[in-house]
């Protein structure tokens, strides 16, 4: 344990770690309020008129609502995501404190339970005095992370007896080594089931979730970062098998009508098979646990499309989920993080 943490884990602070992801309907009756939810963001839908946001988000929730609860028939009936995501913060907090740290760490979902607003309650409830947020999307966007965090710093206002708490987030970590290394090993064992083993004989398609074109024309950088990480996935798997391997970005998940990031997942898997590629091993890079997006369009959906187009093999890398390489990443930035609190707030008493 470095002095830093040392100094950290014997003060009197009572330390949180609030994992951040967006949530979803773990049963069939709660698709449609958790579209209600989900649309009702300012961040996922622009609106010129705030007054219009929640009757937008109602007919959109109405709208797809039948087609979403297919979906979810189709993967069990529900999100798993808000189990694996409880299994990661388990995982982390035991981490931490195997290094030397004890804090608890609790879930908050943007869209779905647990909802931030009772979390919040239970970290009051248990005296918490440094809180850092954790969300659970390497990239920044302001569709995810930031909005997460308007939210959260909204609702904390709101709940006086909670300006006393020291916060301190986490915003990005698109090139963390560890989650870099448990991308490129879990990529590297997929790869390894293909029956051509010849470099270069797997095509890899990295499958991020889109955004509106939109946002990355005003600044956002999600698109920008999330190219980084491909890359530093793709250099460390050929530090590691001698060959670096060939690759595509594409981009799943579009809801509505305006411009999204492209090119689509589907448009490229219909290039792949026109270009007569063998071997495509799909990769989930912006999703760290399983949910709707990996169990069904990546699983179900891009599976289904794959064979009618003549892909002769297309596999999926599965999502991180509690991979340990990923939760000592996880674990790492906690540690790095608190520790330069710290010594801004010892500084800070000095002066």
């Amino acid at each position: 344990m470095s002095p830093s943490i040392r100094q950290v884990a014997s003060s009197h602070q009572r330390l949180g770690v609030l994992l951040v992801n967006l949530g979803g309907p773990e049963k069939i009756e709660d698709v449609y309020p958790f579209l209600f939810n989900l649309f009702s963001d300012p961040e996922i839908i622009q609106l010129p008129f705030s007054f219009l946001q929640k009757p937008v988000a109602w007919l959109i929730a109405t709208t797809r609502r039948k087609k979403s609860e297919g979906y979810y028939r189709k993967i069990g009936n529900g999100s798993p995501q808000r189990a694996l995501t409880e299994k990661q913060a388990a995982a982390l907090q035991a981490e931490l404190q195997r290094q030397g740290l004890e804090a608890k760490v609790y879930v908050g979902m943007v869209c779905w339970h647990p909802l931030f607003e009772d979390v919040l309650d239970q970290m009051a409830a248990d005296g918490i005095t440094h809180l850092l947020i954790l969300p659970l999307f390497p990239q920044f966007s302001m569709t995810t992370t930031g909005s997460a965090a308007k939210k959260l710093i909204r609702l904390m206002r709101e709940r006086g007896g909670m300006r006393s708490m020291k916060r301190s987030y986490i915003t990005r970590y698109e090139t963390q080594p560890d989650y870099i290394d448990a991308l490129a090993d879990l990529t590297i064992a997929k790869m390894k089931e293909f029956p051509d083993q010849t470099p270069g004989a797997t095509l890899l398609l990295f499958s991020a979730h889109s955004i509106p074109q939109k946002y990355v024309d005003r600044g956002d950088p999600y698109l920008r970062q999330t190219q980084v990480t491909v890359q530093a996935v793709v250099d460390r798997i050929g530090a590691l098998t001698g060959h670096k391997p060939r690759f595509f970005l594409s981009f799943q998940s579009k809801v509505g009508p305006v411009k999204w990031l492209e090119p689509s997942t589907e448009s490229t898997l219909h290039r792949l098979a026109e270009e007569k590629e063998q071997q495509v091993l799909a990769i989930p890079i912006s999703f760290v646990s399983e949910h709707i997006e990996t169990l069904y369009e990546m699983d179900i959906l891009y599976q289904e499309l794959a064979q009618t187009i003549g892909l002769a093999d297309f596999r999926r890398v599965p999502a991180l989920n509690c991979h340990p390489r990923f939760i000592s990443g996880l674990a790492e930035l906690v540690l790095k993080r608190m520790a330069r609190a710290h010594r801004t707030q010892v500084a800070g008493g000095r002066q």
